[in-house]
């Protein structure tokens, strides 16, 4: 094994991974990243989707919504509005929110509502990446 990166994932809730890992892929505002150890000190916005890091041959993954990334001396710090391990989700859950998601996003189209629709896309967004999370047990 190579050298590692020190992983922190936190939300409003508390911190959800610390751990020393291998490799880290999340979903940035200007597209995916990976950061592997001694990576160069960046910042970045996150958006909702699927953050997946490995060790050794364990590889895990999570949901997470909303926040910001920073990696510097060799640790890269995820803070969040919420995170989510797959294990952790309801799968029922997540398709109904899908589903309100979809016909909210429907009726916003029709009546014209910015507000609505960016918070259905968000909603919709959220639940899809639980989904996939959920797959990825």
């Amino acid at each position: 094994m190579g050298q590692q990166i020190r992983l922190e994932v936190v939300t409003p809730a508390g911190a959800k991974v610390n751990e020393d890992v291998d490799i880290v892929n999340a979903p940035g505002f200007g597209g995916d990243f990976g950061v592997l150890a001694n990576h160069a000190p960046f910042l970045s916005t996150i958006k909702i989707g699927t953050l997946t890091y490995e060790s050794g041959n364990k590889r895990e993954s999570l949901m997470i919504s909303g926040g910001f990334c920073e990696v510097s001396n060799n640790k890269i710090t995820f803070l969040v509005e919420s995170a989510e391990k797959g294990s952790e989700i309801d799968v029922d859950r997540a398709l109904k929110a899908k589903e309100r998601a979809e016909k909210r996003l429907a009726q916003a189209a029709q009546q014209a509502e910015n507000f609505n629709r960016k918070r259905a896309e968000a909603a919709l967004q959220r639940a899809l990446a639980r989904m996939k999370v959920s797959n990825m047990r």
